[in-house]
């Protein structure tokens, strides 16, 4: 029936999924597509006038999908069909009728159903791409939701290449998807091991540079008055870092918004103090030139009177002495250690592979961009910045973000050789069809410990690849690469007890709910 032969791993999990609503938790690239695609062959043989609905969060990812079972599916076997925003609602309606796979996003189809446009009763599987996020009031639990209410003939499938590691948020995703039974693997399982090449992975430290320890300073003085006046006003407690700053500025605006008209000022505070965290963040694991369009946007704000906070700010001597500092060191064309390095490693690999293909992954847009100009000025390397689609206009008034064709084009270029690095941020690490890598770079480490799994399996999956991490030492870096990888042993951990738990469950169905 297929046109591609599973792995023994796969069928065993597509074992499972036959008689449970499973969540199935492979890393990156291992075929949980497949898995999903055998489930559907199967549903629809034994419910033959059924419907099967495939639920990814973008639409490149929807795309990915749909054509991951056209190719591998019998020409007359099933009617497949796409639903998107651009299609009118009454045209959804009429497709969804005939329809036997429709692939979507959350939104699309938890509007329709809003709108009684169609039931769910007749669809005998539904697929949680990314399941990770559903939780709260997502989209993907308003549709689950009614799937559970409507149909005749429940099959839930949620994929995730990490579930998370907080025990609360797994089990909230088990119980919004009736999640029955795990399947999980890693690299390192013995069944998924020897499908899969060698992967090596190595930690990259360099010192913080002596050149910016008095711009740190000067930011961390601002830091220091902000933090100790909250705290002597018995505003903040316990440790200031930016999710506590976070979580204060929300509960302080909902002070303001029922009226306490005093916790203006410590909302102020909060704001400059966030701020400030945001440039110390700049500055130590970035690079300058985007510490410089950080202080540039901050003062065009103040020019603006966008914010009271930012114009205190900006009037601080502090700030102005660091800004003096900066643009000192851009004179001088110094710039952060981690992008010397950075060019040092790629001008080694395409020494010893002229035909490497690499992803480097960066927080910010703007480091991005940086990297890829390096980059570009290394022989035989041709860089694309690969981000999200919304538009933001930085300082110098250049547009940022890349449609969803341009994206597109830029994965096509990298799998047809025109393009050799792809220079990433969030956008290229969930689930998209990027083709086989020698290496990825982490430009930085960071704390969550779902984004990194979904990085780091972006290689050694049909050809050996490297894994490397740049970390600035005594900065966030070396404490979001031990963060992350506390949270990533923690994770299996929950797995393996969420397991338990729901296997107790089964043999006692008495026990309620999580």
């Amino acid at each position: 029936m297929l046109n591609i032969t599973p792995r023994d791993y796969q069928k065993d999990i597509f074992n499972t999924t036959k008689t449970n609503n499973t969540l199935v938790v492979l890393p990156t690239g291992i075929g949980k597509t497949l898995i999903a695609l055998m489930l559907a062959v199967h549903r629809i043989k034994r419910y033959p006038l059924s419907k099967i609905i495939f639920l990814a969060p973008t639409r490149p990812l929807v795309e990915q999908h749909l054509q991951t079972f056209k190719s591998n599916l019998p020409e007359l076997f099933a009617t497949i069909e796409i639903f998107t925003g651009s299609i009118p609602a009454n045209k959804r309606k009429k497709i969804f009728q005939s329809a036997d796979i429709i692939f979507s996003t959350p939104q699309c189809i938890a509007n329709d159903l809003k709108k009684q446009l169609y039931s769910l009763e007749n669809v005998s599987l539904l697929v949680i791409d990314e399941a990770h996020r559903c939780l709260k009031n997502y989209d993907y639990t308003k549709v689950v939701n009614s799937y559970k209410q409507q149909t005749e003939f429940e099959r839930i499938l949620g994929l995730t290449a990490s579930p998370g590691s907080e025990t609360k948020k797994v089990q909230e995703i088990c119980n919004h998807l009736n999640i029955t039974k795990i399947e999980s693997r890693t690299r390192e399982s013995k069944d998924v091991k020897p499908y899969l090449q060698k992967r090596e992975f190595e930690k990259i430290e360099v010192d913080f540079p002596k050149e910016f320890i008095e711009i740190r300073t000067l930011l961390r003085q601002i830091w220091d008055k902000i933090i100790l006046n909250l705290k002597s006003k018995n505003i903040l407690y316990g440790p200031a870092n930016k999710i506590s700053l976070l979580k204060l500025q929300s509960r302080l605006s909902k002070q303001i918004s029922s009226g306490n008209y005093s916790a203006m000022h410590a909302i102020s505070q909060t704001a400059q103090a966030i701020k400030i965290s945001h440039a110390l963040e700049l500055l130590e694991t970035q690079t300058l030139s985007g510490l410089e369009e950080y202080f540039n946007n901050l003062i065009n704000q103040a020019k603006a009177k966008q914010s009271r906070a930012v114009q205190r700010l900006v009037k601080s001597p502090e700030f102005n002495a660091a800004k003096i500092s900066l643009s000192y060191l851009l004179t001088k064309k110094i710039q952060h250690p981690k992008l010397t390095k950075l060019k040092e490693i790629i001008e080694q690999e395409f020494n010893q592979n002229p035909n490497s293909k690499i992803i480097v992954f960066s927080q910010f847009r703007e480091t991005a961009s940086k990297i890829s100009s390096v980059l570009n000025k290394i022989k035989k390397v041709n860089s694309k910045v690969f981000i999200g689609q919304s538009k933001k206009s930085n300082t110098k008034g250049i547009q940022s973000g890349l449609s969803q064709k341009e994206q597109k084009q830029i994965i096509q270029d990298f799998r047809d050789n025109r393009v050799n690095i792809i220079c990433a941020t969030s956008i290229g690490e969930e689930g998209l069809d990027i083709p086989e890598v020698n290496a990825v770079i982490f430009y930085e480490p960071i704390p969550s410990a779902i984004r990194k799994i979904q990085r780091a399996g972006r290689t050694a999956r049909l050809i050996p690849g490297k894994l490397l991490i740049l970390i600035t030492k005594d900065t966030k870096d070396e404490i979001h690469h031990y963060a992350s990888s506390a949270k990533e042993r923690k994770m299996h951990k929950t797995l393996e007890t969420i397991k338990e738990q729901l296997k107790k469950k089964t043999e006692n169905p008495t026990l309620n709910k999580f």
